[in-house]
């Protein structure tokens, strides 16, 4: 069988990239290991940059993004137990948008296959080959798929990191994780509240008006058995507290997990006709909320370069993609770990401690600071449109 482009992983990533080389008339294929449910399901990231919302607006999925989407023009920065606004709108003139990964990604599949997509689902024995060719392969379920261009968006544990040649990586990991509840309540407040305690970080966000999502940071090796309902509900009235009086609204827990907390940045990004994007390529720390919008950014990139390659025979693009995405890729690791340097607390390391809390009065006192955080927090500036022509 043979396509233009095959793309390994179905998540927000594959599916997008997928639809914007549909809007430049680029056939593909899209193999995925898990089923439909699965990848509608799965809780993940929850806010969208602006950049992200205007790109999926104008290319026909943002109408129910639009209708349920929770737009937030700022953001509350909490420590000392006071609370500090980031104004996005006032200071950049940019918004977010609060709307789940999952919602992202049945918009994609149902626009993709009401476009007629070759959409594929638990799809076993994925392997990738012809590499040292122009016409690779993609071999699943027994079948073997003959594409000019593919891709992996098959996120950090996928199988296309190992096929890029002369692969350097560089990572940090975190003495801390965070500790991730869904609960059956509705917010307690209209903008996400990022907190600093002295117990550690806290953050309360949300899904839907009805449906809350909050944070807390705990050690690396934390069990997740050690924490009851009870226990979690009291360190997030602890945490979240200020002097105005900020009350937290419980409700039942619908789900509780786990996250480590690691930065990491693999490249090259490609191998011949062998590109990676998203998770494949990168990971960030999810303070900054930049894991899916860096995915979605990579991806404008490449469909972007795909779609010179294939329809004008133009190389540049394709063969400068790793540098062009590698410089947003960059600046939004460095956001997310000033992110959480600032907000978490290092237990053993009182002079990191004391810079936290010197860089939040910064942030509180100044409007350049303020802006640079607006501005990162919402989203860099496209280097161009998504579309190729």
């Amino acid at each position: 069988m043979r396509t233009q482009v095959a793309i390994v992983g179905a998540g927000p990533a594959g599916l997008l990239l997928s639809h914007l080389l549909h809007l430049q008339g680029i056939e593909s294929v899209v193999l995925e290991r898990r089923d439909r449910d699965y990848v509608e399901s799965r809780v993940r990231a929850g806010v969208l940059e602006h950049g992200t919302v205007e790109m999926l607006r104008e290319t026909g999925v943002g109408a129910r993004m639009d209708a349920e989407g929770m737009v937030h023009e700022g953001t509350i920065l909490r420590f000392d137990h006071h609370s500090h606004r980031v104004d996005f709108r006032e200071l950049v003139d940019r918004t977010i948008t609060v709307y789940g990964q999952q919602e992202v990604v049945k918009d994609l599949i149902a626009r993709r296959l009401a476009d007629g997509a070759d959409l594929r689902f638990e799809v076993d024995d994925v392997a990738i080959g012809g590499l040292d060719t122009d016409r690779p392969t993609v071999t699943a379920g027994g079948e073997t798929l003959s594409a000019d261009v593919v891709v992996g968006a098959d996120g950090f544990h996928g199988i296309s990191r190992e096929h890029l040649k002369g692969l350097e990586t560089v990572d940090r990991t975190y003495a801390f994780s965070w500790l991730g509840i869904l609960a059956e309540a509705p917010p307690s407040t209209a903008e996400l509240v990022y907190a600093r305690h002295e117990n550690g970080f806290a953050l309360h966000s949300m899904r839907s008006p009805s449906i809350t999502r909050m944070y807390l940071q705990v050690p690396a090796d934390e069990v997740l058995a050690d924490w009851s309902d009870d226990r979690i509900w009291s360190e997030l009235h602890t945490r979240l507290a200020d002097d105005d009086g900020f009350t937290l609204t419980e409700g039942p827990l619908l789900d509780k997990g786990i996250t480590p907390m690691r930065s990491f940045v693999a490249t090259p990004m490609q191998t011949g006709r062998l590109v990676t994007c998203g998770d494949a390529a990168h990971i960030v720390p999810p303070t900054g909320a930049k894991g899916m919008n860096l995915a979605l950014a990579d991806v404008r990139v490449l469909s972007h370069a795909i779609g010179g390659l294939l329809t004008d025979g133009r190389e540049d693009l394709f063969e400068a993609y790793t540098d062009t995405a590698l410089r947003r890729v960059w600046r939004a690791t460095w956001f997310s770990w000033w992110m959480t340097s600032m907000l978490h607390v290092q237990g053993d390391d009182p002079f990191a401690d004391r810079l936290a809390l010197a860089q939040l009065a910064q942030v509180a006192a100044s409007r350049p600071a303020a802006a640079m955080l607006a501005e990162s927090y919402t989203g860099l500036p496209y280097e161009q449109g998504w579309s190729y022509r």
